[in-house]
């Protein structure tokens, strides 16, 4: 169940481009600036378009530790970079701020996004504190400001994060689609680049078979994705892509390509 953005293409891959930290955030580096945050992530995406990725998603993976609710400086920062990169982009592109479903919104509709990820609904206890994101304010604000065409992907089950809604997965997956309009649902696993429970996405898949797409959020690699593309409608790729598969490190371009290569024999 492909979106219409991906060309009708099934088994959908969006690649992860990681900005670098953001001003504001302990990590960042003042002396590269925002000049060098560009650029790094103008490299990603050349070796991830060159590749053959189906779309791309800008993250703020770099912003340890992270918020619920982002600082104005962040959302500013990202923006930027979106918005500078998008001439170089030949596919469609999303956008997910860290873990703030309405500044994701905001972002996203400001750069002309597609789509926006986030955690949209539930309650966690989380390496952040109690998490509660506020899926009303993120669904109006993209109503508000014309954009009821970017697709919301709810990530269903939050990384670094415990779920306090003791409903199983695949309920509270067909209970986000019912009563908070979620375009596609993620299953993820506990840590970034790190897989989801296959039971997990195997039950999620089957309860929301013919009504929205369902994708692997994380932890997909080379040798498990022919099993994950048997359930799911689609991959989401961050860390897999980068030089030796670990999540901080720039994109391969090789891996990258061996990867898609792989996808296209199983298309």
């Amino acid at each position: 169940m492909p979106f219409d953005f991906f060309a009708g293409k099934t088994r959908a891959v969006i690649a992860m481009a990681h900005i670098g930290a953001l001003p504001g955030t302990p990590l960042h580096d003042p002396a590269g600036g925002m000049t060098r945050l560009i650029d790094n992530v103008l490299a990603d995406i050349e070796k991830l378009q060159d590749g053959g990725v189906d779309a791309i998603m800008f993250g703020n993976e770099n912003d340890r530790p992270y918020v619920f609710r982002a600082p104005p400086e962040g959302i500013a920062a990202m923006t930027a970079v979106v918005q500078a990169v998008r001439p170089a982009l030949r596919v469609p592109f999303g956008v997910n701020y860290l873990w703030d479903p309405v500044a994701s919104v905001a972002i996203g509709a400001a750069t002309g996004a597609q789509f926006v990820r986030e955690i949209f609904t539930g309650v966690f206890a989380s390496d952040m504190g109690i998490w509660a994101p506020d899926c009303a304010g993120a669904a109006r604000l993209r109503h508000n400001l014309g954009r009821d065409e970017m697709k919301l992907l709810f990530n269903i089950n939050a990384e670094f994060a415990h779920s306090l809604d003791q409903r199983p997965v695949a309920l509270r997956a067909k209970s986000a689609v019912f009563s908070s309009r979620a375009d596609a649902v993620l299953v993820s696993g506990p840590i970034t680049g790190q897989p989801a429970e296959r039971s997990d996405l195997q039950s999620v898949c089957e309860a929301l078979r013919g009504v929205v797409p369902v994708f692997a959020n994380t932890g997909v690699t080379i040798d498990t994705v022919g099993d994950i593309l048997a359930i799911a409608d689609g991959v989401i790729i961050g860390t897999h892509f980068k030089v030796d598969g670990d999540t901080w490190n720039p994109v391969d371009g090789a891996r990258v390509r061996r990867f898609m290569d792989r996808v296209a024999t199983l298309r």
